[in-house]
């Protein structure tokens, strides 16, 4: 059975294009951030990065290359880049789009 890592490998392999990149880009930025970090695949082809629950999912679209912080409405830092899903609740789903250009 193939790693998680492996298989988030395969879809930046994939992604032939700016959305293999910036995946691969941000995918460094959490690992280096986080070194205990443990990387998952769930969802029928979803990365997901968690310790101690997870902590983002990485998911790339046509035009949009999209992460979803579970907490990321609580973190005040984030909220100048990102958008919450739930307008500010505490714990609430906070997401941070890229799209190309």
């Amino acid at each position: 059975m193939e790693s998680a890592s492996a298989f988030i490998d395969a879809k930046i392999n994939e992604l032939a294009d700016w959305r293999g990149k910036m995946l691969a880009k941000v995918r460094a930025i959490i690992l280096k951030a986080d070194p205990e970090i443990v990387e998952e695949w769930k969802w029928m082809g979803t990365p997901v990065w968690s310790h101690g629950g997870i902590v983002c999912t990485g998911e790339t679209y046509k035009n949009v290359v999209k992460m979803t912080f579970a907490k990321g409405a609580a973190l005040q830092t984030l909220q100048v880049y990102s958008t919450p899903v739930s307008k500010g609740i505490p714990g609430a789903l906070s997401t941070s789009t890229r799209r190309q250009g």
